[in-house]
């Protein structure tokens, strides 16, 4: 928000986490010593010297805050760079880099502290000017040389002598003159200022230096200025070269009038003004504008008599140690300097005509669209204000103020803001104008306009706080009395409610300020406790939570009420609307009657606005305020309308009528449903504030519009669409459990006994999104509609569970789904022995089950990615609320082989490569083992699985890492019960594709196979397992290729080394055929590859299996694909290196040679014949093609073909 953040950013400094550390001294002293001394050896070595020349700036830049603590080192380093420069014997490029490294430094230390450092003796005139000549100007990759070399010279040519003694004899030959130093300077000087590179900076203060000299300004100031004018006058700001050209003049002028003498400027500053209002500079870039700016409030510091007002404000002491002393001694009202500064007898000064220009050119520089210029001209006014006489400086705060008009953009109130805080810096806004003052800073805390998406005035409210932490350092306390209330509450809100996390945070530093400085604000320092630099970060806990707390001191309460009523539920982001209504809500306890008396009726008035932002906010703020006057009512057993008129109370209920009028097709508005989810909102809090509407036409109103809401979020946009579900379920929950419940005696068919079975119709629909709503409507409703309809509700919700092939896709459907029918068990309760349509019993758990459980195998992949995981969530979410319900109220419900199935297909997730999945299964899994009141029963080896995971080791493991989560999970595998579902899950997630995921799940797979080598039964029982899992997801792409690449990371490893000893080993026969029919027609290119790497693994295999191994990798060899050939040759040569004894010593290197030699993807029947001849030096049969019979031709002949396939 511009320059005016300097509150924030001073307590940002200060409270930064990062700089909570501050730096004590220069420790690299030693490193810096080394790296200076080495540059003689680095610099002919391109690599070693970026490498040191970037550790100098690591190490510099690290003092970038603190910069002073290189001081006591600047001169060693200096001097020891500069030994470098004046050695005659340093080559170009060691004298570049020494120049480069003392650029490093200036960057970071600043020019000014290090101009005094350079050796200025009047030998080093002529050496430096020498070094200059020698430079090339447009050599780009010297430009450091250059900046330095002319900031020497701007030290060196203040030596104390006239520069003519030291040309000497100009006449060097006959014929020949020698240019004078003075003009040599110059020359550079002004060759310099036109360059493109930093070196103009440079270039402007050796001029301002240089011209200043006695003798210098006799026979150069004028021609130089002359110069410098013709110059920028006959440049043109839409070049380049014409912008470069007026910076560097317009520097070198702003610098020569800053530094100059007064009496010596002079007489040229009527001539300079002039040139500068004929180069239109106001319609240049930025840059210009501001150099524009600096040069003019120079020009008007020039015309006027250097002096210090005695008419201004003066605070006294401003250390907080001696304020505190005064305060015991009391404070006098105003101090006016009376010692060593001029007698203001002088009212009657003549102001040069030239002034009221400057003047009128810097408060239009207030108002540029950069910040950069305002900034500078602000400045420009608080300098001048301070040499007028008290009646002109009066005359220009008015028209400072005069900024802030709602007819000024925003860019002229943070002009006006940033002038304000100058001013009133500097003791030139006096006591007398500062309710003229305050008024507008007040207003200036609010600013906030629209601008088409979006709003500007961040930098306005930010300026104005910087205002007020001015006011608090310049003002006695005395002064700002009368204006605390209103300045600390306007603070307040800032800090609290400003949408932007600058502005809130220079609010509070602003309000600390005061509280210190002042040290009037009420309760200042426990407000500061509680929204200091870090607390206001967070904008949910400003409205929500401090804003409470400090609602609690009634100085701020009703401000903050009124300021959310009139600015905040009318904004333009909706985010802040809704966060204003529940901060309406949350303030409403502290006071009730003036929210019910003055606040609710002007909601009221808002909700029939024309626009849509006002009535939205207002929509939202009457909910709930209703909802917190209810609670406030319920608490002395009171109803709502104590609070609430009958005329609030009709209001309330024509808000709904008077939306639909206004929108009758909310779908289709920009908002997207933004009515829609407000009205929701409205008939909750409504419903929960138990309004007085049982029986009208209204609650058929909101009935239907919460249907249709539901029916109709297809057409709302998808970033929105679940905010508007959810507030529509829960207002059905609200109205349904308010208004459709049976009084005793109430007969009659009535919408409520109509809505189930509409509600149960709208889950076939074809839209998924349709399906989602209903689905989570009916898990909404309360018990005593549901009873009677349970099991007709729960077999419409399993039948959007399950998955056909015409809503395959519909996984946020069936995620739906299953929340319901978990919603639904805990809403109606369990009881074993009760009615199946009423309650949860013996007799419909286990369809209920079913559904979950069928649920968790559900992989539904789409152009989303696994959509089937939310499914899987969800449905692992329900099983384990309800085990947790039926284990707390009814046990012998939970079967053994339900309590197996569950917890196995969570462990199976649990072992799952997706990160976030695989640990809320981890979460579920733990969750049912720890559960205690009572234990679930029937878990299968609990005994065991609490030793591996000891309830207070697993706290503290993160789930979501897979170098935690794998080696825990992997344990199980030496239980039999969940040893297949682990073994499912880990084959996908070590033949997986995320790298962490890999490494962790094979390392921990392998630490457990480590640990079986020497025991045959467990490892023959891993192996059948292994084997069964392969078997049961034949042909299922996701298991299947990432199993295969599992398989082949396990034979490579040798963890089936034991099984290799026995001939024909039935593992290798089982793994063969399998991985045949799984490649069998195949064209998936992944597929092959991981198959040819497990074929080849198991050639270590011994007995007539071997053969059959090697056969099916020769039948890859001669396959239709080239990448599948490629692939299989150079895994069979790495194979038969890796086996020497697959082929015979005496064959070996002529297979080798036909492995390496051919061109595998060249035509197959050349391929096929080097093929066959493998075969026959492997002693293994040739791959006879298969005769296949087309049917017959229309001739009734059976046509032979020799397929092409294998």
């Amino acid at each position: 928000g511009g320059l005016g953040a300097e509150p924030a950013a001073a307590d940002e400094v200060e409270d930064d986490p990062a700089q909570k550390v501050a730096l004590e001294a220069f420790g690299e002293s030693a490193e810096t010593r080394a790296l200076l001394g080495s540059l003689a050896a680095v610099h002919g070595r391109r690599a070693a010297r970026e490498v040191a020349e970037e550790r100098f700036r690591v190490i510099m830049d690290k003092y970038q805050e603190q910069p002073h603590l290189l001081d006591p080192h600047l001169e060693w380093m200096m001097t020891s760079l500069l030994d470098i420069v004046q050695n005659e014997t340093s080559p170009p490029a060691l004298v570049h880099l020494a120049f480069k490294f003392l650029y490093i430094i200036t960057k970071v230390r600043g020019y000014k502290v290090f101009l005094r450092l350079f050796p200025h003796e009047v030998a080093d005139v002529q050496s430096v000017l020498d070094m200059l000549t020698g430079q090339d100007p447009k050599d780009h990759e010297t430009w450091e040389t250059r900046y330095m070399l002319l900031l020497w010279l701007s030290v060196t040519c203040l030596i104390p002598f006239d520069l003519s003694r030291l040309d000497g004899n100009l006449l060097t030959q006959p014929g020949e003159t020698r240019m004078p130093i003075m003009d040599r300077i110059l020359q550079i000087a002004e060759t310099y200022l036109a360059v493109s590179d930093k070196a103009r900076d440079a270039a402007a203060v050796l001029v301002s230096k240089f011209i200043a000299r006695p003798d210098v300004k006799q026979r150069k100031m004028a021609s130089f200025l002359d110069w410098s004018l013709c110059t920028l006058a006959g440049s043109s700001f839409h070049t380049i070269e014409g912008v470069i050209t007026m910076d560097g003049m317009l520097q070198a002028l702003a610098q020569i009038f800053k530094h100059g003498k007064r009496e010596d400027c002079l007489p040229y500053a009527d001539t300079v003004l002039q040139c500068l209002d004929g180069c239109r500079l106001p319609e240049s870039n930025q840059t210009l504008r501001k150099l524009g700016v600096k040069l003019v409030q120079r020009l008007g510091l020039t015309f006027l008599k250097p002096k210090v007002a005695t008419w201004r404000y003066q605070r006294g002491c401003r250390s907080l140690a001696a304020n505190l002393q005064l305060c015991a001694q009391g404070r006098r009202e105003q101090k006016l300097l009376s010692v060593g500064v001029t007698s203001d007898g002088d009212e009657d000064y003549d102001v040069p005509e030239g002034v009221e220009s400057i003047i009128e050119q810097l408060l239009v520089g207030l108002k540029d669209k950069d910040t950069v210029v305002r900034w500078s001209a602000a400045k420009g006014i608080g300098r001048m204000a301070g040499r007028l006489p008290r009646e002109l400086a009066d005359d220009v705060v008015g028209s400072v103020l005069d900024c802030f008009s709602f007819q000024e953009t925003d860019k002229a109130w943070h002009g006006g803001c940033l002038a304000l805080a100058e001013l009133g810096r500097r003791g030139l806004l006096l006591p007398s104008r500062l309710p003229e003052v305050v008024t507008v800073i007040l207003k200036a805390l609010t600013y906030d306009e629209k601008r088409g998406a979006c709003s500007v005035g961040a930098n306005v409210r930010d300026a104005a706080c910087y205002v007020c932490w001015a006011f608090a350092r310049a003002y006695e306390p005395q002064e700002l009395t009368p204006f605390v209330t209103a300045i600390s509450s306007a603070l307040i809100i800032a800090a609290v409610f400003d949408r932007n996390v600058n502005c809130r945070r220079a609010a509070s530093a602003a309000f600390q300020e005061n509280v210190g400085r002042q040290g009037t604000f009420p309760h200042g320092i426990d407000i500061l406790t509680a929204a200091d630099y870090f607390a206001v970060g967070n904008i949910s806990n400003c409205f929500l939570v401090i804003s409470v707390f400090i609602a609690g001191f009634q100085e701020y309460t009703k401000p903050m009420i009124d300021h959310l009523m009139s600015m905040k539920v009318s904004h333009w982001d909706g985010a802040i609307r809704e966060l204003s209504a529940k901060a309406l809500h949350n303030l409403t306890p502290r006071m009730p009657e003036y929210i019910a008396t003055h606040v609710f009726p002007a909601l009221l008035l808002m909700t029939r606005s024309p626009d849509l932002h006002t009535r939205h906010g207002a929509i939202l703020a009457c909910a709930e305020v209703t909802y917190a006057l209810y609670k406030l009512a319920a608490q002395s057993s009171r109803p709502i309308t104590d609070y609430l008129d009958e005329k609030a109370v009709q209001g309330l209920k024509q808000i709904h009528q008077q939306v639909c009028v206004a929108h009758p097709s909310p779908f289709l508005l920009p908002g997207l449903g933004l009515p829609i989810r407000m009205m929701c909102v409205l008939i909750e809090n409504l419903s929960l504030s138990r309004m007085p509407f049982r029986g009208d036409t209204v609650i058929d109103d909101w009935q239907w519009l919460i249907s249709d809401t539901l029916r109709s979020l297809h057409l709302v946009s998808s970033h929105s669409r679940q905010q508007i579900k959810e507030a529509a379920v829960s207002a059905l929950a609200a109205l349904c459990s308010e208004y459709y419940r049976k009084e005793p005696g109430e007969t009659g068919f009535t919408t409520e006994q109509k809505l189930i079975p509409q509600y149960l119709a709208e889950l076939r629909s074809p839209e998924e999104m349709t399906r989602c709503g209903f689905s989570s409507a009916l898990g909404a409703l309360p018990d005593f509609l549901l009873r009677g309809h349970l099991q007709q509700v729960l077999s419409g919700l399993k039948t959007v569970t399950c998955t056909s092939p015409k809503d395959v896709s519909f996984a946020e459907a069936r995620r739906d789904s299953l929340k319901a029918i978990s919603r639904i068990c805990q809403t109606v309760g369990v009881n074993s022995e009760g009615p199946p349509d009423e309650v949860v019993c013996r007799e419909n758990i286990a369809e209920v089950y079913a559904a979950l459980l069928n649920s968790m195998s559900d992989y539904t992949t789409d152009s989303r990615g696994d959509v089937g995981a939310w499914v899987r969530e969800a449905a692992m979410t329900s099983l384990m609320d309800l085990t947790l319900l039926l284990a707390r109220t009814e046990p012998m419900l939970i079967e053994a082989h339900i309590c197996e199935r569950i917890m196995c297909c969570v462990a199976q997730q649990a072992s799952e490569k997706i990160d976030r999945f695989r640990a809320h299964a981890a979460h579920v899994f733990l969750t049912l083992l720890h559960f205690d009141s009572p234990p679930i029963p029937h878990v299968p080896h609990r005994r065991e699985l609490e030793s591996l995971f000891p309830r207070s080791d697993v706290a503290s493991v993160n789930w979501n890492a897979p170098s935690q989560a794998f080696p825990l999970i992997t344990q199980l595998l030496g239980l039999p019960t969940y040893r297949y579902h682990v073994l499912l899950g880990l084959a996908v997630s070590v033949g997986g594709l995320t790298e962490s995921t890999v490494r962790h799940s094979t390392q921990s797979l392998f630490e457990y196979m480590k640990g079986i080598q020497k025991d045959a039964q467990a490892l023959e029982s891993f192996s059948g397992t292994l084997l069964q899992v392969f078997e049961d997801n034949l042909l299922n792409d996701r298991v299947s290729v990432s199993l295969l690449k599992t398989l082949d990371q396990i034979l490579a490893n040798g963890c089936f080394d034991i099984f290799t000893t026995e001939e024909n080993h039935p593992f290798c026969v089982k793994l063969l055929a399998l991985c045949k029919e799984e490649i069998k027609k195949s064209k998936d290119i992944q597929k092959l590859q991981s198959s040819i790497a497990v074929l080849c693994g198991m050639v270590q295999f011994h007995g007539d299996v071997r053969k059959k191994v090697l056969l099916q990798l020769f039948l890859l060899l001669g396959h239709p694909f080239p990448v599948i050939r490629k692939t299989a040759a150079s895994q069979v040569y790495e194979m038969v290196l890796t086996y020497s004894d697959v082929a015979d010593a005496d064959v070996l290197d002529e297979v080798m040679s036909v492995l390496s030699d051919t061109a595998w993807d060249t035509e197959l029947p050349v391929v096929r014949g080097q093929r066959d001849r493998l075969c026959d030096l492997l002693g293994v049969p040739r791959p006879q093609p298969v005769l296949k019979v087309m049917p017959p031709t229309s001739f009734g002949h059976m046509v032979p073909v020799l397929p092409v396939v294998l």
